[in-house]
């Protein structure tokens, strides 16, 4: 049994509905945008655990009070 490559490099290998397409729809461009840098208090989960924390804590000591 002969064997081959998995990957086929050669344009002959495409789909012949790849074929018809535009290069320009082909074109494969930057797909993950930059993100800029959130500061620690601006992340959802410490936002959340911190807002949730002091909630429960103003709620409980009235509670006492």
């Amino acid at each position: 049994m002969k064997r081959r490559a998995l990957n086929i490099r050669s344009e002959d290998a495409g789909h012949p509905f790849r074929k018809m397409l535009a290069p320009t729809v082909l074109a494969v461009g930057n797909l993950v945008e930059e993100q800029p840098k959130v500061s620690w208090w601006k992340q959802e989960d410490t936002h959340l655990f911190v807002t949730s924390f002091l909630a429960f804590f103003i709620v409980f000591y009235t509670f006492i009070a």
